[in-house]
């Protein structure tokens, strides 16, 4: 028979377990990145935060939401875009609870639910879609997805932050088809740059060209310049010269007041120059007719006869005087009579020469 200490001692031990028991079923910790919903007698009651929180024990149940923002893979799946290219589509979503009291009421097994979701959507997405604007746009379908599943999770208390679309596989045939086109392409965009290089490299070599000839009869144009420069210049000092050289005779005849008789021997000479010459014709001055009378007034005086008012003195008055008819006529012979003069004196320097 046990004893009555004993008995006690068993009772104190046993209480203090009971209340041990209740102790740690009456605090609950939630983490920093954790909510609590506390439920009493099956009904929803709070919702605690962070810490460690106190409850009644066998009368509250306390749940943990997880608010961290969390990833869904969606396994691969098989689409059929809009021009019928069956493609393997493989994406990811990014969600994060923002209610725990709706995610833990509104909605059985999220997970699913989100990805079932997702997989319906992007199948009309991309059915709506043609291959090449599937493979060019993942942005595009990225925005749209993320929008319908928001939109319809939002009354679960969960937002999609984003979604990505990993992968798109197209089939074999296809990808073989894409191959060539853009190996085709490449050359394409190969020859046309060896065209374009081939194009600016004739235009350079043109431009150089016409620039080359450009300086080139920009230098001929200046050298003619130059010469023609020179040429003027050559002509007016050879023009200046010859006329200081005409003024400085023509003084120096006016200062030596020369007399008629001088000046008309100079013009003969001049005249046999004239006529010393292979010309046939012979042009004389307007004046030859006056000159020529001068000189036979000249002619005469150096053989001793009278000349002017002196022979008409000398000659009988009975003669009858001679009209300008005769004299013309006179003079033109005593002209001829000169001119076959020159002509002889050649003749005979030849004829010496022979001898």
């Amino acid at each position: 028979m046990a004893s009555p200490v004993d008995v006690n001692t068993l009772l104190f031990v046993f209480t203090g377990l009971v209340f041990a028991v209740l102790a740690l079923k009456s605090v609950v910790i939630v983490r920093p990145y954790e909510r609590g919903i506390v439920e009493q007698f099956g009904k929803y009651s709070r919702t605690v935060g962070a810490g460690p929180n106190i409850i009644i024990p066998f009368a509250e149940i306390a749940y943990r939401v997880d608010m961290r923002e969390a990833l869904l893979d969606i396994p691969p799946q098989e689409v059929i875009t809009k021009d019928n290219v069956k493609l393997t589509v493989d994406a990811v979503i990014y969600f994060k609870v923002m209610d725990p009291f709706r995610v833990m009421y509104n909605v059985a097994m999220f997970e699913d639910a989100v990805m079932k979701l997702a997989l319906t959507n992007l199948r009309n997405i991309i059915g709506d879609m043609q291959f090449d604007a599937v493979l060019a746009s993942r942005d595009k379908i990225n925005v749209d997805l993320r929008k319908i599943l928001d939109e319809i999770t939002d009354r679960w208390g969960v937002r999609v932050t984003r979604v990505e679309i990993q992968d798109v596989q197209p089939p074999q045939d296809v990808a073989e088809a894409m191959s060539r086109q853009m190996k085709a392409e490449r050359t394409k965009r190969a020859s046309i740059l060896e065209a374009e290089g081939v194009k600016a490299s004739d235009i350079l070599r043109a431009e150089g060209k016409k620039q080359s000839d450009i300086l080139s009869a920009e230098g001929q144009a200046t050298a003619i310049e130059t010469v023609a420069e020179a040429e003027r210049k050559r002509t007016v000092l050879i023009s200046e010269g010859e006329a200081k050289a005409i003024s400085k005779v023509f003084g120096a005849i006016h200062d030596g007041k020369p007399t008629k008789d001088i000046l008309m021997i100079k013009y003969l000479e001049a005249l046999g120059k004239m006529a010393d010459g292979k010309a046939t014709k012979i042009f004389m001055p307007l004046e030859t007719s006056g000159m020529l009378s001068g000189a036979a007034a000249l002619g005469e005086m150096l053989r001793g006869e009278p000349a002017g008012q002196d022979r008409m003195l000398t000659e009988p008055k009975a003669e009858t005087p001679r009209t300008n008819l005769q004299m013309e006529k006179d003079r033109r012979e005593k002209l001829k009579e000169f001119l076959e003069a020159k002509d002889k004196k050649p003749q005979e320097r030849g004829g010496n020469g022979e001898k």
